[in-house]
């Protein structure tokens, strides 16, 4: 790893750090000179006078964040986890390192989401990775820390990016069709079919389509979201469909038409003037010469006809 990725400056020092005091940068000839609000480094516990003079965290070049770091894991190998001294020493570690955090972020900077929470999610992944890092492997502290805070950044992306929840098998497959598509489309000079990705990626048609399908639920469009400029059509709530709840009947008067024409006459008459014409029974027998309670009996009498009909039908 470059020496130079972690040269970006911290802007202030955590909360969780001790008291400030004003900082001296080392070198010839130089006074102490108060420091900006929230730049300088915390004052050093009693019991860690030992410990080299921490200057204004935006200050420290990468080779010397590297060589403070190297000192302050050793002396954190000697602390009582929970000490105000194992504190001290882990949070100055958090705070030297807090650039290869910001670095990792940037590599995210296209995502939708914001990048103060990527760096947050990502000094979860730095603190996670201060804590497991041993000395005494000979590893670089940059070069351990780096995947476990792309990695906690890459498993935020993973849990609280998308808009509907898939399974984490989608979610990878959606991964290699992405990098296979890129591939194969500088290959041949246009987008890739469903089976030259299957063939790519050593997986079925239905798998790629399946895998497609899963894209769409990363990102989510709103229903009141305003059209492009050169798009004449409104909001994609007016452009939705709407249920026709007169479409469920449909089936019910096709297959009532042949039992109807079955009926006799002054039967087909009563049914049409009491649901087409929307007359009363009493209207109705004044219309056919009956009384209303006759007109009540033939109609009950056409309507289990019909309804037995239906069922024999079904």
């Amino acid at each position: 790893m470059s020496p130079r990725l972690d040269e970006s400056h911290t802007d202030q020092a955590t909360s969780t750090l001790p008291p400030h005091r004003s900082a001296t940068i080392p070198g010839p000839s130089h006074e102490p000179q108060p420091s900006p609000e929230g730049l300088e480094a915390p004052e050093t516990p009693e019991g860690l006078d030992d410990l080299p003079e921490i200057p204004p965290y935006d200050k420290v070049g990468a080779l010397d964040a590297r060589a403070l770091s190297k000192t302050l894991f050793g002396r954190l190998e000697s602390l009582e986890e929970g000490t105000h001294e194992y504190s001290y020493v882990r949070n100055t570690l958090v705070e030297l390192n807090l650039a290869l955090v910001k670095f990792a972020a940037s590599r995210f900077r296209s995502r939708s989401e914001p990048m103060e929470d990527i760096i947050q999610v990502g000094t979860i992944g730095l603190i996670k990775a201060i804590d497991r890092f041993e000395l005494s492997r000979g590893v670089e502290f940059p070069t351990f820390a780096m995947p476990t805070i792309v990695g906690e950044i890459k498993r935020f992306f993973r849990d609280t990016s998308w808009s509907v929840r898939v399974p984490r098998r989608l979610q990878e497959l959606r991964l290699d069709l992405a990098k296979a598509g890129d591939e194969l489309a500088q290959k041949f000079d246009r987008a890739p079919t469903v089976g030259e990705l299957a063939e790519r990626l050593g997986i079925s048609n239905d798998e790629v389509v399946e895998g497609m399908a899963a894209s769409n639920a990363y990102t989510a469009s709103s229903l009141d979201a305003q059209p492009e400029e050169d798009d004449s059509e409104g909001a994609l709530a007016d452009r939705i469909g709407y249920e026709d709840h007169g479409l469920e009947g449909i089936e019910y008067v096709e297959s009532l038409k042949p039992l109807i024409a079955e009926l006799p006459p002054r039967d087909r008459k009563i049914l049409s003037l009491r649901f087409v014409a929307n007359m009363t029974q009493s209207e109705i027998g004044e219309e056919l010469g009956i009384s209303q309670m006759h007109v009540s009996r033939l109609l009950s009498r056409t309507l289990v006809k019909l309804r037995k009909g239906l069922t024999v039908e079904e």
